[in-house]
């Protein structure tokens, strides 16, 4: 007869379970660099001497000039000494081996590894933008675009101008040679000068006064008013009686045009008007 068995259960260990936290550290990133507002960039650099002047050689002054250092509130002697890596007398350590500043053919090219005798030009030369100046294409680029944009406004205003507004501008420019001139001659005429000066024309154009002075001349030229030789009186040209007198420091012209805009220098115009249409 078989013998049974009893069956021992093993309970198996209770693992306790636990949770490990693991913290990721992200590796610290580096620091930013502030840069300085004024940052000078490293480049070579080209003078020009102003007025577009281009003379064999032309030398800047090296010694004995200042410049007004506003943090420190005095002026600092400046001197160009190939030797120096400062241009400031009172940085300078050591001997002080002074050189030359020349132009040559009216430019100075400074290599980018000259960067003393560049700051000495872009930053503290007082001759600077006064004898020369530094070549920025950049800047020179929006410039003539500046003048070409002021090109194009002064053209479209002077081909839509009216034929009289159109002989009053020319004559601020001509003179009494507008009598002279035809239609075409004057519309020629108009544009050549607002293409060559679109700054003056532009602002003639706007000038409310630019049509009552070509009136007065008008008038003058027409024997209708007489300006007195001494230029201090307008007068009626038929009997010489004085009709108003130019105050002190004023253009004739531009005194009569003022006149006009008057109680009495309305009606003097509403005459003249009538003398001119006869």
């Amino acid at each position: 007869m078989a013998k049974k068995t009893k069956k021992v259960e093993v309970e198996e260990p209770q693992i306790e379970e636990t949770m490990v936290e693991t913290v990721i550290t992200e590796e610290p990133k580096a620091r930013e660099r502030l840069k300085p507002t004024n940052e000078w960039e490293i480049k070579d650099r080209m003078y020009l001497l102003k007025g577009n002047r281009k003379p064999l050689s032309r030398s800047l002054k090296a010694t004995g000039i200042y410049y007004f250092d506003e943090k420190l509130g005095y002026e600092r002697e400046l001197k160009y000494c190939k030797n120096q890596k400062t241009t400031f007398v009172d940085e300078m350590k050591g001997d002080q081996r002074l050189d030359h500043i020349v132009f040559r053919n009216g430019n100075l090219f400074v290599p980018r590894e000259q960067t003393t005798l560049q700051k000495l030009l872009s930053l503290y030369h007082p001759h600077r933008d006064a004898i020369y100046e530094e070549y920025k294409p950049a800047a020179l680029a929006a410039n003539e675009i500046d003048t070409l944009n002021m090109q194009v406004d002064a053209l479209v205003a002077a081909r839509n101008i009216d034929i009289d507004m159109a002989e009053a501008i020319m004559r601020v420019e001509k003179g009494s040679e507008v009598s002279n001139l035809s239609s075409k001659e004057l519309k020629r005429d108009l544009l050549v000068f607002a293409r060559n000066n679109p700054k003056l024309f532009l602002e003639l154009a706007d000038d409310e006064n630019v049509m009552l002075r070509n009136f007065g001349i008008k008038a003058v030229e027409n024997g209708i008013l007489r300006l007195s030789s001494d230029q201090r009186n307008f007068l009626w040209g038929s009997n010489g009686r004085k009709l108003m007198v130019i105050p002190f420091d004023e253009h004739p012209y531009t005194a009569l045009a003022h006149w006009f805009k008057t109680d009495e220098g309305m009606e003097i115009y509403s005459n003249i008007e009538k003398r001119l249409n006869n």
